[in-house]
């Protein structure tokens, strides 16, 4: 299981009324919401992003409710991986339920920047900065995890 794709970064704290404004939580409709997806820090987001870009923040990525809103609408704009310096513990949790692939990876959250083009290898926990040459060791996912995530989240692999 990989990923690879250009970066959107962001700083520390991102908390999901961030990433995903409260006055658009009334639609469960996974397009809508990612067409809202990080508005109001970067209105450009949803124009730049393409389908397996990956995002990187600095530490508490994803703090604030426990709104599963926030991972949907990051996935549903097409980002195909999160790499974070540290997450909020509730935001981690429900990006591996509905199948958001998130990296704990300080090094990589510091070193990587806005544009960079970046490789993921989920099996191995390689990050591999295409821009710059570098790599950078995450913790790389449990086999059930992965399954989790492949499959789509946790109702999905719970189905097949």
């Amino acid at each position: 299981m990989n990923a690879q794709g250009f970066v959107h970064k962001y700083g520390d704290h991102v908390d999901t009324d961030v990433i995903i404004p409260a006055r658009h939580l009334a639609s469960q409709d996974h397009k809508e919401l990612a067409s809202h997806c990080m508005e109001d820090i970067d209105k450009d987001f949803i124009h730049k992003v393409k389908e397996g870009d990956i995002m990187v923040a600095g530490v508490n990525f994803g703090c604030g409710s426990s709104r599963e809103h926030a991972p949907i609408a990051i996935k549903a704009s097409g980002i195909s991986c999160v790499i974070a310096a540290s997450f909020a513990r509730i935001f981690y949790r429900n990006s591996i339920n509905i199948g958001l692939a998130i990296l704990e990876c300080p090094a990589a959250s510091a070193a990587i920047e806005n544009g960079d083009e970046v490789k993921v290898d989920f099996d191995t926990g390689i990050i591999t900065n295409l821009t710059k040459n570098q790599t950078y060791q995450a913790e790389p996912f449990p086999e059930f995890i992965k399954d989790m995530i492949q499959k789509g989240g946790l109702m999905a692999s719970i189905k097949k």
